[in-house]
């Protein structure tokens, strides 16, 4: 390992959108059907285009920062030269949550769907398979990883236009369905409820901040590749969601964590069940691919800045140009993915995930409208008004998450707290310098009474 070797750029704006897709998996939809919906309940559709609302102010605001800061780090280096390196070392350790948990989400559901598919394998045979090789492809380099999330990316787009075709081929042969949003009124609250864990589904554009230093033209590129990801999620799950509503005006599953797959089998039966189990695979073998390599990336820029310990994780391989440490870490890790149940690990995911969407949008305004004082009226709607709305709306989903996923999360950032300040010495710091003052104080007042004697 060599620690003077730097991060090499070669990705393009489509590799690095292709990436971001890949790391959102739009599978992910069939992964988390059951979770949504029963939070929703039922009010799918709803919810995601309430979910889309808030994304897109939040994926506005990571496009504008992304081209005033073309760094890696993301949420964490905007907060941190925006506002305060504190506060953006909360806002990072809020972000690593998400990232550290996303793949375990991976493996939990290559685990779930292959274990339903060959009931004799052990569901852990899978995610340690599946752990190992991600790992492997991982280390070798991000050009390799950009390759295989294109190719499996296509896949997956292909397999969710098939499953609309048979969904409206269905809806031909049936009587008129209610349109989603025909009883707004009396769902809105579920649908926001839902809203607050669907957020999950559209992760994976803020991911392609990370790569920024490995990004060809990443000023320019970077934005772009967030906004074409926002853009190619939200047509597919909106469309997704409102033929599945209109063909199943009520579902119930045996089983949340595989609802998605019981769907496909009463959409398509067996055969369209097999092809699904396929893709699946492919999918969650790209969404834990690149899950490792954005949160390798995060931790690598802690690393360089010193926040976690720098000879291990500020240094990458002088041979593949990659953050070994910091992937092999995180692979292990990764394991607890045998122990953890795939509701809880995408709770923590929204909570970090929602966290720093809210900062994100914040730093806009301090940045953008406060510091460089671009308050024009387009420049006030842009930098102020929309990034307002953002972080109102962003709060607002995170307030909705469940009072167990919310104690958690503030106990993680409890936990950063208490690390930073041991880490920097400040408890030390402000310890050793309220006994100075406080000595200090006392000289003053025997001073005081000295001179008020004579």
């Amino acid at each position: 390992m060599e620690s003077n070797v730097t991060l090499r750029k070669s990705l393009t704006m489509f590799q690095a959108a292709f990436l971001g897709l890949a790391w959102m998996t739009p599978m992910i939809y069939f992964s988390v059907f059951g979770i949504a919906y029963d939070a929703s309940q039922g009010s799918i559709t709803e919810a995601y285009v309430l979910a889309l609302v808030a994304i897109v102010f939040t994926a506005v605001s990571y496009s504008i920062l992304s081209g005033i800061f073309p760094t890696s780090g993301s949420a964490y280096t905007y907060v941190k030269q925006a506002i305060h390196p504190y506060l953006g070392f909360l806002v990072g350790w809020a972000i690593m949550l998400d990232y550290l948990f996303s793949p375990l989400i991976a493996y939990l559901t290559f685990g779930i769907f292959l274990h339903a598919q060959f009931p004799a394998v052990p569901s852990f045979v899978w995610i340690v398979l599946l752990n190992v090789l991600v790992a492997l492809v991982n280390i070798v380099g991000i050009k390799v990883s950009a390759l295989v999330s294109k190719l499996f990316v296509l896949i997956q787009i292909c397999f969710i236009v098939l499953v609309c075709f048979l969904l409206v081929r269905t809806l031909m042969g049936q009587p008129a369905a209610i349109l989603p949003f025909a009883d707004w009124s009396s769902h809105y609250s579920t649908a926001l409820a839902g809203a607050s864990i669907i957020c999950f589904s559209f992760l994976g554009f803020d991911v392609v901040t990370t790569m920024a230093e490995e990004t060809k033209d990443a000023k320019k590129n970077i934005p772009r590749a967030v906004m074409l990801i926002i853009i190619v999620a939200g047509i597919l799950y909106i469309s997704l969601s409102m033929l599945i509503q209109m063909v199943f005006p009520s579902l119930s599953f045996a089983n949340l964590d595989a609802a998605g797959f019981e769907l496909i089998k009463q959409i398509g039966g067996a055969a369209l069940g097999l092809m699904f189990i396929m893709v699946m695979i492919l999918a969650i073998f790209t969404q834990g691919l690149t899950s490792i390599t954005s949160v390798s990336r995060l931790l690598f820029v802690f690393g360089r800045d010193a926040i976690l310990p720098k000879r291990f994780f500020g240094r990458l391989s002088a041979k593949f140009l990659t953050p070994v440490n910091n992937i092999v870490l995180v692979s292990v890790l990764s394991l607890f993915a045998l122990s953890i149940s795939l509701d809880m690990a995408v709770k923590f995911v929204s909570f970090g995930s929602l966290v720093s969407f809210v900062f994100v949008n914040v730093c806009v305004i301090v940045e953008c409208y406060f510091k460089r004082k671009m308050r024009s009226l387009p420049q006030t709607f842009l930098y102020f008004i929309f990034p307002l709305l953002g972080a109102v709306f962003i709060c607002w989903l995170l307030s909705l998450l469940d009072s167990h996923a919310l104690r958690l999360g503030f106990a993680w950032m409890a936990a950063g707290v208490i690390y930073h300040a041991y880490r920097t010495k400040l408890s030390k710091g402000w310890l050793k310098q309220s006994l100075l003052d406080a000595r200090e104080q006392r000289r003053q007042m025997v001073l005081r009474a000295m001179m008020a004697d004579d």
